[in-house]
C-alpha cells in the first residue's frame, strides 16, 4: 500500500476540506401568516402553497 512521501501541509489540506462546511437552510416568510417556510414547501401554520389553500389546518 502507498506511503505519502511527504507531509500534506496545512493550508493544503484545509483547501481540500474548505467544502466540507454545512450550508444554511434558507427560510423565507409566508406571505399569508409571516412564518418562516422552506422554499417550495407548503406553509405549516396556514396550508397555503403558491396563494392558494393546499392544506386544512386546525
Amino acid at each position: 500500500m502507498p506511503v505519502p512521501k511527504k507531509r500534506t501541509s496545512r493550508m493544503k489540506r484545509n483547501s481540500r476540506r474548505a467544502h466540507d462546511r454545512l450550508k444554511l437552510s434558507v427560510a423565507q416568510v409566508c406571505n399569508n401568516c409571516g412564518a418562516f417556510v422552506l422554499p417550495h414547501r407548503v406553509c405549516q401554520k396556514c396550508g397555503i402553497y403558491k396563494n392558494e389553500k393546499v392544506l386544512t389546518v386546525n
